[in-house]
């Protein structure tokens, strides 16, 4: 069983930084891919940024600048530093994990709050 848990959302006025932090444990016996996506209300969950196994990072082109993925192999967590936050920023962020336990999958996170006030 592998889980990914996720903490640091919260309030925040605008111009404010908040730090995502999601770490992953269970059986794992490597994780490929790890990144964050969220989704506002009534819209689709989207890709906020992702940083694979060797370092490549992409983002979205809405955060670029503004938000910094990193991840600590070794204490199996990924982060996300958000800064310069927006109203527009306000949605639920999921971690997502490609791991190898007995075999591929995917897992998620359960979501974190992030509210920015205007």
């Amino acid at each position: 069983q592998v889980q990914l848990v996720e903490s640091g959302g919260g309030l925040v006025q605008a111009g404010g930084s908040l730090r995502l932090s999601c770490a992953a444990s269970g059986s794992i016996f490597s994780i490929s891919a790890m990144g964050w996506y969220r989704q506002a209300p009534g819209k689709q969950r989207e890709l906020v940024a992702r940083i694979t196994d060797g370092g490549s990072i992409n983002y979205a082109d809405s955060v670029k600048g503004r938000f910094t993925i990193s991840r600590d192999n070794s204490k199996r967590t990924v982060y996300l530093q958000m800064n310069s936050l927006k109203p527009e920023d306000t949605a639920v962020y999921y971690c997502n994990a490609g791991v190898t336990s007995w075999r591929f999958s995917e897992y998620w996170g359960q979501g974190t709050q992030v509210t920015v006030s205007s």
